[in-house]
């Protein structure tokens, strides 16, 4: 939702960009050759892990999008509770009453992963936006200093924008 608070400078970015792969287009696989690829949310399951290395091997520049990607934030929240098997026996089995079982055994969720990770701690990520959400103006300006061929005026950790 911050991305779209950019108000109308959305649609003067549409001319300059073409989107090739988003959760709310009818892509399956991940392109070749992408320039730059906005990650949010942290990597929490074994389905954003090979997500996640295969944009890295396909793209020039990642930019880890909000805190969950930058720090793992709320996501990572799990992590001092145990692995993800305990997590989830205590979620899933001990506390119900009803059909107990914990659900990446029946295929309803993606594995989890023992501990949560920021992207940074996955691949290499080029730059960060930092926010939860990050600002509109933050965006804003990062992206118009690297279509514009300015990347270097950008704080790798987008601080000075934020």
């Amino acid at each position: 939702m911050s991305f779209l608070d950019i108000d109308e400078w959305v649609i003067e970015l549409a001319g300059l960009v073409d989107l090739v792969y988003s959760p709310i287009i009818d892509i399956k696989e991940y392109p070749e050759n992408v320039d730059i690829a906005l990650i949010e949310g942290a990597v929490a399951n074994e389905d954003n892990l090979e997500l996640i290395k295969k944009v890295r091997e396909r793209t020039k520049t990642i930019i880890a999008f909000g805190d969950c990607a930058v720090t793992g934030n709320v996501t990572a929240m799990r992590n001092p509770l145990g692995s993800a098997t305990e997590i989830l026996k205590a979620v899933y089995v001990d506390e119900v009453d009803a059909n107990p079982q914990i659900p990446a055994r029946s295929k309803i969720l993606p594995v989890l992963l023992d501990q949560v990770r920021s992207l940074s701690e996955v691949v290499d990520v080029d730059y960060y936006i930092h926010g939860c959400p990050p600002s509109a103006p933050t965006i804003r300006a990062v992206l118009e200093a690297i279509l514009g061929g300015r990347a270097e005026s950008v704080n790798r950790t987008a601080e000075k924008f934020g």
